[in-house]
């Protein structure tokens, strides 16, 4: 094989998300309420219910808690995002009030 042969590219390739990752802040409640849902169906012995209850409880606490991690995801990034915004509010408004100063120590000047 020679160098030509090799094809090279510096995209690394991700495998695939895995099947919650495009769910946000309102399919995390989702998550939550259907495993909550999940669980008391376990605890009320309902049709489906598994032979081994501790099955049904397990999962329907993953279910939860994937639910759960997902709405603290969401929360931190738009609280981040805020930070990020005021930030530069903060700066602009600080750019601005030092333009009002300049005009002002020269008036006339543009």
């Amino acid at each position: 094989m020679t160098q030509k042969d090799v094809e090279r590219t510096d995209e690394r390739g991700h495998g695939p998300e895995p099947w919650w990752a495009g769910f946000g802040g309102w399919g995390a409640v989702l998550l939550i309420v259907v495993g909550v849902t999940g669980a008391a169906w376990v605890f009320l012995r309902l049709p489906g219910t598994p032979d081994e209850l501790w099955t049904g409880y397990h999962q329907a606490a993953k279910v939860v808690a994937i639910g759960m991690v997902i709405a603290g995801t969401t929360l931190m990034g738009r609280r981040r995002a805020r930070a990020e915004g005021a930030e530069g509010a903060e700066q602009a408004e600080q750019a601005e009030g030092s333009a009002a100063v300049e005009e002002a120590d020269h008036p006339g000047r543009t």
